[in-house]
């Protein structure tokens, strides 16, 4: 019979060596989950911006993934950790939702479904789904301005006015100020060029969006008046260099513009 000895330390030195090791350990099973959960954590710590574990994960791999993981990763929110396919969440919201329309028809239902493929970019769905919305409840003004937004994402900006209006004189805070940024880009898009400038300088009395400074920037700039332009290019990447870091990502888009902007201005 035989009997198992465990490794002692010189034998688990070698086994960690040729872990470590890709030359060897391409042959061994156990090197590629090793090298897959390394993967797995240094996107996680890039994903949340942990530069720090990051570049220890890079540097000393295995050790250091293993510490993330029960030191960060496993510290994390249930909500905001966890690995899965892309767009795994959103299919079971999507087919729950399909249930409660299928079981109590509600209007919210149908709004929020709507919303999760207004996000996909799945437009035409969208509109669908915010149509029967307000069949079901055509005085909910959340489904009124995400409808306008969608109408106005498809390129149907007249279309899109008349609901957008509506909620904004009803709310011109309604959706902390996004509705009302959507009104102004449907004026733009119907070139009523002077009451999207109204709309821009109305969102930017309550709120500090770079959507807004920039798109109205782009107004003064067409209408020569390239002072004002420039200071609402010049507030952006001023705000750009103070905010924190989740709102840098949110707006990144559009700090680029202003700088490009600047540039020319």
């Amino acid at each position: 019979m035989k009997t198992f000895l465990a490794p002692g330390p010189a034998e688990l030195g070698f086994w960690l060596f040729d872990l470590l090791d890709p030359r060897i350990g391409l042959q061994n099973p156990l090197w590629l989950l090793a090298a897959g959960f390394q993967l797995w954590m240094l996107v996680d710590a890039v994903r949340r911006r942990e530069w720090v574990w990051a570049l220890f994960i890079v540097i000393f791999p295995l050790l250091n993934a293993i510490l993330y993981f029960f030191l960060v990763y496993r510290a994390a929110p249930s909500a905001t950790r966890g690995f899965e396919l892309p767009g795994a969440h959103d299919r079971r919201r999507i087919k729950e939702l399909e249930d409660q329309i299928h079981h109590l028809d509600k209007a919210h239902h149908h709004s929020q479904l709507g919303d999760i493929y207004f996000q996909q970019g799945k437009l035409e769905k969208a509109a669908g789904c915010y149509r029967a919305a307000l069949e079901r409840d055509p005085d909910d003004p959340d489904t009124q301005a995400h409808y306008g937004q969608c109408l106005l994402r498809e390129r149907r900006p007249q279309e899109a006015l008349g609901l957008l209006e509506k909620v904004c004189a009803a709310n011109p805070s309604h959706d902390y100020g996004h509705t009302a940024m959507a009104l102004a880009e449907t004026y733009q898009a119907l070139h009523r060029t002077d009451d999207a400038v109204a709309a821009w300088q109305r969102v930017l009395q309550e709120h500090t969006y770079a959507r807004a400074r920039v798109q109205l920037a782009e107004l003064y700039l067409a209408k020569g008046r390239a002072p004002d332009a420039r200071k609402e290019l010049e507030e952006v990447v001023s705000d750009d260099a103070h905010s924190p870091s989740f709102q840098r990502q949110r707006e990144r888009v559009w700090v680029r513009r202003a700088r490009a902007l600047l540039r020319q201005a």
